[in-house]
């Protein structure tokens, strides 16, 4: 098996095994163009949506994706409607920030929410220029419940809008994360201390969001390595072995694990002699696993073929190539990525890469 073999998720048989990873692109300024730009990559086997906030706390770049409200079931009923219209299928990401909410956009000059109030190290762009981010407050064991719904209202709209099935970012060191791992969970609650109690915020979102679509249409994505902001774990390897078993149990659509396959890739590689996760992922949830992390064809293929993974996700490749599983069935060159259109602007380096 390769790349470029069928598989099924749940209810849908992909044609490939490649995925579009979850990318920021804020472009929501011109809602024209979204559509065109998921619907141009509808050539992977499964598309994944930028990561979409689910609450009014959870705010960063102007013109970021949202679906915390009825509003922006219309804007992105149009993007599901050209993947589909184009034989694509797409999951939405949804994700809360937590305490990396930018507190100079926050409503009535709130503070961002966490489990505790330890801030994230290193700044975040406010509106007028730099700033250090906020320590957040601690949420009270009371105002979970009310996060949980709002993660399953979003997952509401996204079925209305007529997604395929929505992926939980619980990486990236934003909310979900933050209440899994022991260096930003401090809290002595049933949500802190142990495993079980901080992957329980995890699992009830999981559990809120399957009563809406059903388990077969829920996916959730971890980066165990991301450390960039301070956050850590004193014993992954135990941790995400748990929320494999848990989410197994729960027979979810699938585990996407962000996993560098090589060391010394800035930002994305663990450190070396780090423990690798794939494997403990692998022996502890059977349902579909995607990785991602660096991969080329050739590696794709290769950890496909030794039954180490079931897809590969792909992430910068795809904003410079829309074309990109052409590309890789033909091994063609690929487009340079405009590095300074990523994050905001309009047509230039979103919609305006050549295919092959």
């Amino acid at each position: 098996m390769t790349l470029f073999s069928p598989f099924k998720i749940g209810q849908m048989t992909l044609p490939n095994r490649i995925a579009m990873a979850p990318m920021t692109r804020s472009r929501w300024a011109y809602p024209d163009l979204v559509p065109r730009y998921y619907a141009a990559r509808a050539d992977a086997g499964l598309l994944i949506t930028e990561s979409t906030s689910v609450s009014p706390l959870s705010v960063s770049r102007p013109h970021s994706s949202r679906m915390d409200d009825d509003s922006w079931v219309p804007r992105w009923a149009a993007v599901a409607d050209a993947v589909h219209a184009a034989g694509g299928r797409i999951f939405q990401q949804l994700y809360h920030l937590g305490r990396k909410s930018d507190p100079t956009r926050l409503p009535a000059g709130l503070l961002p929410v966490a489990p505790s109030a330890i801030a994230a190290q290193g700044q975040i762009e406010g509106v007028n220029g730099p700033v250090d981010f906020a320590t957040p407050r601690a949420l009270e064991a009371n105002e979970i419940p009310g996060i949980v719904g709002q993660f399953a209202e979003a997952a509401r709209r996204s079925d209305a809008a007529g997604f395929d099935g929505i992926e939980l970012h619980g990486a990236n060191c934003y909310l979900i994360d933050q209440f899994l791992r022991d260096g930003a969970n401090k809290r002595t609650d049933s949500y802190g201390g142990s495993i079980a109690n901080r992957a329980r915020f995890l699992l009830e979102i999981v559990d809120a969001v399957s009563a809406v679509l059903g388990a077969d249409r829920v996916g959730v994505r971890v980066s165990p390595h991301a450390g960039g902001d301070g956050i850590s774990d004193s014993d992954p390897v135990a941790l995400y072995g748990y929320v494999a078993e848990q989410l197994n149990a729960r027979r979810i659509a699938y585990f996407h694990l962000v996993e560098a396959i090589g060391y010394g890739v800035p930002k994305r590689s663990p450190p070396p002699g780090t423990p690798l996760l794939m494997p403990v992922v692998r022996k502890a949830f059977a349902g579909p696993l995607i990785v991602a992390g660096g991969y080329t064809r050739a590696s794709g293929d290769q950890v496909i073929g030794e039954g180490r993974a079931d897809l590969v996700a792909f992430g910068e490749l795809y904003i410079a190539n829309p074309d990109l599983a052409e590309r890789l069935r033909q091994n063609a060159a690929f487009n340079e990525i405009d590095r300074p259109t990523v994050y905001g602007g309009g047509a230039k380096g979103y919609t305006d890469y050549p295919t092959v």
